[in-house]
């Protein structure tokens, strides 16, 4: 199952909220001060945070949890990587983007 744009959270709950990601034992990651979950799927989750674009990579990924209220997700599957890919504020570049810089 692959999600597209799938939540945008208003500014004003999650504005303020500090960032925080916790994972464990590769198989357990929680991640606090998502302001949008930009796409997911059972091998990649790319989040807008307050600390920047973070995607995750990983096997048989799948949200456990979510709470839009708050800006928290907690994400089961075998994690391979993280990576930040954006500065705080800023939006990942399309595909165009990328090709064109």
């Amino acid at each position: 199952m692959t999600m597209k744009g799938v939540l945008l959270l208003d500014d004003k709950k999650v504005a303020g909220n500090k960032h925080e990601v916790v994972l464990l034992n590769r198989e357990r990651l929680t991640v606090d001060g998502i302001i949008n979950v930009e796409s997911f799927d059972e091998h990649e989750a790319i989040l807008e945070t307050e600390a920047g674009v973070l995607e995750i990579r990983g096997r048989q990924l799948h949200v456990k949890e979510l709470n839009v209220d708050v800006g928290s997700l907690i994400i089961e599957g075998f994690i391979q990587s993280l990576e930040y890919t954006a500065e705080p504020g800023s939006k990942r570049k399309g595909l165009f983007g990328r090709l064109l810089k």
